[in-house]
């Protein structure tokens, strides 16, 4: 071979070698070599620490800590320090929050879709949200089914879709999506969208022309090649450093990731039979500079970290004093720092690490505020006449079981109201539908419906008794591929006036609501329901001590129960129960809040109970599902009695309440021995307290 052949083959090995970049993605991975900010750490110990909002609904511009977000939902990290934030709800406007803390309104006003600038422009629940290098925006703008773009001048241009919902391909003003959610851009201006309710991965190209890069015609789960694959509900996109698009695939529980040429494939799946699975309802994504992924999931509040060689780890919401709500938006700054959109709490946070010298834990402010404004019912019930008075048949906090024979399997998480099967569930307040999964297991018992802040559960949503569609323009019933119904989707978006019929009560025979965003769920009593009383107070049937063995203490003498102070802990147990005005005779309801105090013989408090030691207290849903076992005693439930009669037995020396959950003992050796009275402060949400069998006499030895 000649040396000009050899040069001609080797130019030409050469330019297949570089073509093959523009074709192929690696399946190997080339590492990268850091050149500005360091590795990211794994595992690493996190906080969350306040950017903007009180943690109340509304709308208020000026000082981060005094600002309001109604549904503060899309989060981008600028080049000058400042935070965007998409703020839907009523707001329907993008936010700004300066370096300096101050909140102020970049475009958008009242709900609409209009292009302009500033206040002129309108939005309907603008939803995901990205930034080019520029310092343009892009905002997925869900309820007008379009994609529109924010000038660093703040004016609003639509980039894609004609504003009606649909699944149409081709030059932008024709183009149709249908709920857009997540939004993302990539370095060459190619504009990533997670068409939500199309279950498809779209893609805007520079020009305008919008094409399909993966998902087909239905929700489904399947990786594979362009419309070979199955998306269900995507809502979230991010853009890694080799141009793949990872995808928050939030009902098949999924981080899925699709490369340039839209081939999908799984990373991170949470198995629908395992307890503690590690993804559940991704909701947000992010990723580091170096390849590392974090997510964000709606069901447990969390945020966690995944790395390019396959581990993840929680980085915070582990705990209750760190659980968000509903973390729609990540983003990372150029150093490394991540902040979060958390929806439900009306807040963005910063999430940074845990400081090893700090002399004093930083107050951490999570959650909606507590003292937040409940939903304007106007004390109205959600079944007809819902001026009148119906039926409580569970209050929040009881104990329930499951269908295995565990009596104790979780904490009821609202306010039961019966009603007959087939009876209209109607909307006890006006709302827009923030999440992107708004309604839930078709056909089951567990059926239900959020709206806004309250969940309606135990009903067929959006279908009358015999399974018809009641409003086919709000609510939208799927079909599996034989032709049966398969889910309802509820987009998010979607408006509803009190009296709106939402579904039909199925085989439960009640109406379970719901109050609060998730893992922040408030006592449903405080709405104030017309006609609704309490007179009675709560009865005590019984007081136990337990020793460290679960036995009960039943030795007795001259009528106390008999103690030695050498005992190296007691539990204290309460039997108790209560009832409401016109509820039937045989209807027993759990108890709002209880606590213990001891007394000297003659009656008087000790030092140190001079006010009952209130450890349990139910205005608001523990999010840990370990905590009914740590309010209630073995044997409290129904299901391990044989009969119908349910039993409260509380753990008093315990501590469920605040979102605070601990056992705990009393130490009999912290008394002189003698004789002593153990009396129960037991109340109803009304402030009725138990006065008979309250007092325990005990004696000391």
């Amino acid at each position: 071979m000649t040396r000009s052949t050899w040069l001609w083959l080797a130019v030409g090995l050469t330019a297949a070698a570089l073509a093959a970049t523009f074709i192929f993605v690696p399946t190997r991975e080339v590492a990268i070599v850091p050149t500005g900010p360091a590795p990211t750490p794994f595992a690493w110990k996190a906080r969350l620490e306040l950017l903007a909002g009180d943690g109340v609904t509304g709308l208020r511009e000026g000082a981060a800590l005094q600002a309001r977000f109604a549904d503060p939902y899309g989060i981008v990290h600028a080049a000058d320090g400042s935070v965007y934030v998409t703020d839907a709800g009523d707001n329907n406007r993008i936010r700004r929050v300066a370096r300096d803390g101050s909140v102020t309104t970049v475009a958008g006003s009242v709900e609409g879709f209009a292009d302009g600038a500033g206040s002129a422009a309108a939005f309907n629940t603008p939803s995901g949200l990205a930034i080019d290098e520029a310092g343009n925006l892009y905002v997925a703008d869900t309820g007008n089914h379009a994609i529109r773009k924010v000038s660093p001048q703040g004016i609003v241009t639509t980039i894609a879709g004609d504003g009606s919902a649909g699944f149409r391909d081709g030059p932008a003003a024709q183009a149709q999506f249908n709920g857009p959610i997540g939004v993302a851009v990539g370095k060459d201006g190619r504009v990533y969208v997670a068409d939500t309710y199309n279950d498809r991965i779209r893609v805007i190209a520079p020009d305008g022309v919008v094409s399909t890069l993966a998902g087909g015609d239905r929700p489904g789960y399947q990786d594979g090649l362009g419309a070979q694959a199955r998306f269900d509900t995507p809502t979230s996109l991010a853009i890694d450093a080799f141009g793949r698009v990872w995808v928050a695939d939030t009902r098949n529980n999924a981080v899925r990731r699709v490369t340039p040429r839209g081939d999908v494939d799984t990373v991170l799946l949470g198995a629908p039979d395992n307890p503690n699975p590690v993804v559940h309802r991704p909701l947000s994504l992010a990723i580091a500079h170096d390849g590392v992924v974090y997510v964000a999931e709606n069901s447990r509040g969390t945020v966690l970290q995944y790395t390019r060689d396959g581990r993840w780890a929680v980085i915070t919401g582990a705990s209750q004093d760190q659980r968000l709500s509903r973390p729609t938006g990540l983003t990372i700054d150029g150093d490394g720092a991540l902040y979060v959109a958390d929806a439900a709490s009306h807040r963005v946070h910063r999430i940074v690490p845990i400081s090893t010298d700090a002399s004093t834990p930083p107050v951490l402010t999570v959650g909606p505020a507590a003292d937040a404004p409940l939903p304007d019912t106007q004390g109205r019930w959600p079944l007809r006449p819902q001026d009148g008075w119906h039926e409580v048949v569970g209050t929040l906090g009881e104990v329930r079981g499951n269908y295995q024979n565990e009596s104790r399997d979780h904490l009821h998480g609202g306010l039961d109201i019966r009603g007959d099967v087939g009876q209209d569930v109607l909307a006890i307040a006006d709302g827009k539908v923030s999440s992107p999964t708004a309604s839930w297991a078709l056909g089951k018992l567990g059926e239900g419906l959020e709206l806004d802040s309250i969940g309606y559960i135990h009903m067929r949503v959006g279908r009358t008794a015999q399974g018809k569609p009641i409003d086919p323009a709000r609510f939208h019933l799927l079909l599996d591929e034989t032709g049966k119904p398969e889910r309802m989707r509820v987009m998010r978006g979607t408006r509803f006036k009190a009296g709106d019929v939402l579904g039909t009560i199925n085989g439960m025979a009640h109406v379970h609501l719901s109050v609060g965003a998730q893992g922040y769920e408030r006592n449903a009593i405080a709405l104030g329901f017309r006609g609704y009383a309490d007179s009675y107070a709560p009865r005590i049937d019984r007081i136990e001590l337990f020793d460290a063995a679960q036995q009960p203490l039943l030795q007795k003498q001259d009528g106390r129960v008999l103690l030695s102070r050498s005992l190296p802990g007691v539990q204290i147990v309460v039997d108790a129960w209560d009832q409401v005005d016109r509820n039937l005779p045989r209807r027993r309801l759990g108890l709002h809040a209880l606590g213990y105090q001891w007394l000297d013989a003659a009656g008087q408090p000790l030092p140190g109970y001079e006010a009952p030691r209130m450890n349990i207290a139910f205005d608001r849903m523990p999010a840990d599902n370990d905590a009914v076992k740590v309010a209630y005693a073995p044997g409290s439930g129904i299901t391990v009695h044989g009969s119908a009669i349910t039993r409260f037995q509380y753990v008093v020396t315990n501590t469920v309440r605040d979102g605070v959950l601990a056992t705990g003992q009393w130490n009999p050796a912290d008394l002189a021995a003698g004789d002593y009275i153990l009396r129960i402060t037991a109340k109803d949400y009304m402030g009725n307290a138990a006065s008979a069998g309250r007092d325990l006499p005990v004696r000391l030895q």
